[in-house]
């Protein structure tokens, strides 16, 4: 289903020591319709919805929006920390292009619309 790699899976683990609120919380991941090119991620450290998907990896926890399942199936989830930026990275093999933020991506056959790929958003 999805992915983490070893880096996104320590970097998940040493998050959730310090903003878990319980033993149940985790990195919780959503796809909503938004930013620059028709789907943006969402991710937050919270607890599970009853009918979410829990994934747990080298002691850190995952947890996939039950409504967002389709749209992740396939993903990896990677953390980098360069110059510019740090964080977690959703790497999604279905999208046909992201924005050059990162943060938002489409699927073939969504509308056109958003920013050409590898250009700057604003988000």
């Amino acid at each position: 289903m999805i992915s983490l790699t070893p880096r996104a899976a320590e970097e998940l683990g040493k998050l959730l020591e310090q903003r878990a609120t319980s033993s149940d919380s985790g990195l919780r991941l959503a796809v909503r319709r938004g930013g620059c090119a028709g789907w943006q991620y969402e991710m937050q450290v919270a607890e599970p919805a009853p009918e979410d998907v829990i994934i747990d990896s080298e002691g850190a926890r995952v947890i996939v929006a039950s409504d967002s399942v389709e749209r992740l199936r396939g993903c990896e989830i990677d953390y980098v920390d360069d110059l510019s930026d740090s964080g977690f990275r959703v790497n999604n093999p279905r999208a046909a292009r992201s924005c050059g933020c990162g943060t938002s991506f489409e699927e073939d056959g969504d509308e056109p619309g958003g920013t050409a790929d590898g250009e700057a958003c604003d988000s």
